[in-house]
């Protein structure tokens, strides 16, 4: 990252890190955070607070242009700090994912339809991939898709189920892959729409994401062959390119959870008192909050590493395996030591350290869970070995 890259970043991280300190915490009591997470009218006036003091959709310029991954890393982590950070900023999932998917390969009447309403904050984004486990539908392994598109004249009809799509509740545009006789296709579509049916939106353990996580039906939707992203069978192609900076934000917005959970739990332990002296002079709790210290520098270091090869061009998709494994799995150390540091506090609900850990526990899975990941790499080892000559 050059000097002006890096003054321009630490400039709007900063903004934003005022702002999600001292305007967004204050809404984590709010009764309209429910168990499906925030209501649209709570999303709506966090994301008016943020137009008002110049930090929506902050790492996305007015010119249209991304910050860099390696500057987007500072500006994530400061929205970061408050589950409700990146709802303010618009800078959560699936919404971040699907701005810079549109960014890159959308059509310049796509990016007018779809993507404007999307970077102003004004519309929110669901994507539709994930289908139900019960039905043998595409999970972790996206080919397992049975999801279908048919084309018709100058239309494509789908049919299928989905399952686990963040957002769609309330969700204004949605990205939705089917499977052709071509392969995976990729469609942007208006929301609501009669053909889209949300069965239910599942109880889990997160409740960050404005709409939950629906399980949804969809009967014989139509979508003009113009809204197609690409061509047919072509999707998977265009997955690969959300993917990568997809993992890696989810563990820059976490990071900034933690880095909130430890302040609070070094807070505790500095002010309580146990057996004649404060926690932090207890051995176990001072080396648990020691351990903390070297596993958030961990996880910085592994995000900044990752973005950097992202920044280069390159696709990094072992390089966000390796990154989304190393930083979910710190992540969860530390939201597990600030709850254990703070005892009976730190399950209640009377600090943010308790839903942190119930997010970064989500974290683990969403995107691929550590097993996959680890998976694939062995897969990419075993595939490195047999192209050397032994």
């Amino acid at each position: 990252m050059s000097a002006a890259e890096a003054g321009r970043a630490e400039e709007i991280a900063a903004r934003v890190e005022d702002f999600v300190r001292n305007v967004v915490a204050p809404y984590e009591q709010d009764p309209r955070c429910t168990a499906h997470g925030p209501t649209e009218e709570l999303v709506m006036e966090l994301r008016a607070k943020a137009r008002e003091t110049g930090v929506m959709t902050p790492h996305i310029l007015k010119d249209g242009s991304h910050l860099t991954q390696r500057e987007t890393a500072l500006v994530l982590r400061m929205t970061g700090l408050s589950p409700l950070g990146p709802v303010a900023c618009n800078t959560g999932a699936p919404d971040e994912g699907n701005m810079y998917l549109l960014g890159k390969v959308g059509s310049p009447e796509i990016k007018e339809r779809f993507l404007k309403q999307l970077v102003s904050g004004e519309a929110r984004s669901a994507f539709f991939m994930t289908e139900p486990a019960s039905e043998g539908g595409a999970g972790s392994d996206p080919s397992m898709m049975k999801t279908t598109c048919k084309k018709d004249g100058n239309h494509w009809v789908i049919n299928g189920r989905k399952a686990f799509i963040t957002g769609a509740e309330g969700a204004k545009v949605g990205i939705v892959m089917a499977k052709s006789d071509d392969g995976a296709c990729m469609f942007l579509v208006d929301l609501p729409n009669p053909a889209i049916r949300i069965e239910r939106v599942l109880d889990t353990i997160d409740n960050s994401m404005p709409g939950g996580h629906a399980v949804i039906m969809i009967d014989n939707l139509r979508v003009p062959a113009d809204q197609m992203l690409g061509e047919s069978g072509e999707g998977f192609k265009y997955a690969q390119i959300r993917l990568s900076p997809a993992r890696l934000s989810h563990c820059m917005r976490w990071l900034g959870g933690c880095v909130r959970s430890h302040e609070i739990a070094v807070d505790y332990a500095n002010r309580r008192h146990a057996f004649g002296k404060p926690l932090v002079d207890h051995e176990g709790v001072g080396f648990m909050l020691a351990e903390n210290l070297i596993d958030l520098k961990q996880a910085e270091l592994m995000i900044d590493w990752c973005a950097d090869v992202l920044d280069t061009g390159a696709l990094g998709t072992a390089e966000s395996s390796m990154a989304k494994v190393a930083v979910s799995e710190a992540l969860m150390r530390i939201a597990d030591r600030c709850v254990q540091v703070m005892g009976g506090t730190g399950v209640s609900g009377d600090t943010i350290v308790e839903k942190i850990f119930r997010e970064i526990r989500a974290f683990r899975i969403y995107d691929g869970p550590t097993e996959v990941h680890k998976w694939s790499l062995a897969k990419k080892i075993k595939r490195d070995w047999k192209g050397q000559s032994h």
